[in-house]
């Protein structure tokens, strides 16, 4: 396996870290939602494990569609399957079960998949490119487009390490700062890049002969969405292929925007989505505190350190100032704390996220940038300081579900608890309505976690 381009990825896997190691709590800081899935795939050291069903819709009725559960059931290489198991796959995960079946279908199907970040959804398209390519032939054939040049290169480290048996195929990176002549012609088989870049390559320069692309991947569709122009720069690419190109496209989110996105772009895609019905909160206990004030607040976190044994916790509120104060009032009380902010890079951030992971540190302060973001499975409690708001003041649901969801991973039990100030009372009642399913239990001003 060969990639040029770009070779600076450090010990650890994570670009332009060095290795080094950084402070140890997670703070409030501004970062994108390209910066957030960055930081998914770096934390993320083995596959998590949906407990999502998902549904799969097809124009086409009547064309058969399977799921498998090994990989020695698909149609794969044996090189191929030796980086699989190098990769540390032992079976396919939900998603892989259901999309590699038809990614690896002939006559090439077209499929539109919503997927969350460490699911193995990386690993499965890249099998579909390296499935897709004739090594014997030296010039492009599969584009996967990216929304960030980071998140291009953790495509490139999935497909160095699958297709590590594959001598023959190459993989070049159509990013800024990878500068390629006009008149070069390309050799590698693989273009990862963000649109942009691509667009150049494809028409400007002139480097890729778009009617030879056999596979077109764009990956993070909802994060291409919601940056400006990347969409409109995506659309142009995929306009410019050949009616036979087999398209995929995955999205974290199957929200109407990247619904309408994908249709326009992808003819009769088979579209596989997780199930609405099947959040569930139910294995985690939660409840709430009723407290007058900030300082409340904090004396009820310190019961319960004081009442339960504590593996791991990650502490949410809704601001950095909130954040900074409660850092801070913890730091004062002996316990071991500090900022990470926000002028350091998300691959330093994400070594800050990895020291929690190993247990080097046992609590974390995060915003919301954060409930997406972190399985450990040491995480046993989940503290609101701030339930989270939207617009209106009204609870932001999806927030909440993500933020409890850092405890009760794996299938395992967590408990949340959430501060609550008197007059936000309502907001619970909103949240118990809304998910049908929260555990009341009510404590008065400054009493502990059990009454």
């Amino acid at each position: 396996m060969i990639l040029r381009g770009f070779s600076n990825l450090s010990d650890s896997g994570i670009p332009g870290t060095g290795g080094g190691w950084w402070p140890h709590i997670f703070s409030a800081f501004p970062v994108g939602l390209a910066e957030v899935s960055l930081l998914n795939k770096l934390i993320r050291t083995s596959l998590v494990e949906s407990s999502h069903s998902v549904e799969i819709l097809q124009q086409d009725p009547s064309s058969p569609l399977f799921s498998v559960k090994t990989f020695e059931e698909l149609p794969l290489k044996k090189e191929l399957l030796q980086g699989v198991y190098i990769m540390g796959f032992n079976r396919p995960s939900k998603i892989q079960e259901m999309a590699l079946p038809i990614m690896l279908a002939y006559p090439p199907h077209n499929l539109i998949a919503q997927s969350q970040s460490g699911t193995g959804k990386t690993a499965a398209f890249v099998l579909a490119m390296l499935s897709r390519v004739n090594a014997t032939e030296k010039y492009p054939q599969c584009l996967c487009l990216a929304p960030t040049y980071e998140l291009a290169l953790q495509i490139g480290c999935v497909i160095k390490n699958i297709g590590k048996f594959c001598a023959d195929v190459k993989v070049t990176y159509a990013v800024r700062g990878n500068r390629v002549f006009q008149g070069t012609r390309l050799e590698e088989q693989i273009i990862i890049g963000t649109p942009g870049t691509m667009l150049d390559w494809c028409f400007k320069h002139r480097l890729v002969d778009v009617k030879k692309i056999k596979l077109f991947v764009l990956d993070e569709a909802d994060i291409m969405i919601d940056t400006q122009g990347l969409s409109c720069q995506s659309m142009r690419i995929q306009r410019a292929l050949p009616k036979g190109c087999q398209m995929l496209l995955f999205s974290a989110t199957f929200k109407e925007t990247v619904r309408a996105f994908a249709m326009r772009i992808i003819s009769n895609p088979v579209v596989i989505k997780l199930r609405k019905d099947e959040l569930t909160l139910s294995n985690i206990r939660q409840y709430f505190f009723v407290c007058r004030s900030r300082e409340e607040k904090y004396r009820a976190l310190c019961n319960i350190y004081g009442s339960i044994t504590v593996g791991q916790a990650m502490i949410f509120c809704q601001t950095r100032r909130s954040a900074d104060w409660l850092s801070v009032s913890m730091s004062q009380d002996g316990h071991q704390v500090a900022i990470l902010t926000a002028e350091l890079t998300v691959a330093q951030r994400a070594n800050v996220i990895q020291r929690f992971r190993d247990g080097k540190e046992k609590v974390l302060i995060a915003t919301n940038v954060c409930a997406r973001g972190i399985d450990v499975q040491q995480v046993t409690i989940v503290v609101n300081f701030s339930l989270p708001t939207g617009q209106k003041n009204r609870p932001d649901f999806e927030t909440y579900l993500h933020r409890i969801g850092r405890t009760g991973r794996f299938g395992k039990r967590g408990i949340a608890f959430s501060m609550v100030e008197s007059q936000s009372v309502a907001l619970v009642q909103m949240i118990e309505e809304h998910f049908r399913e929260y555990p009341r239990v009510d404590a008065s001003p400054g009493a502990g976690w059990d009454r």
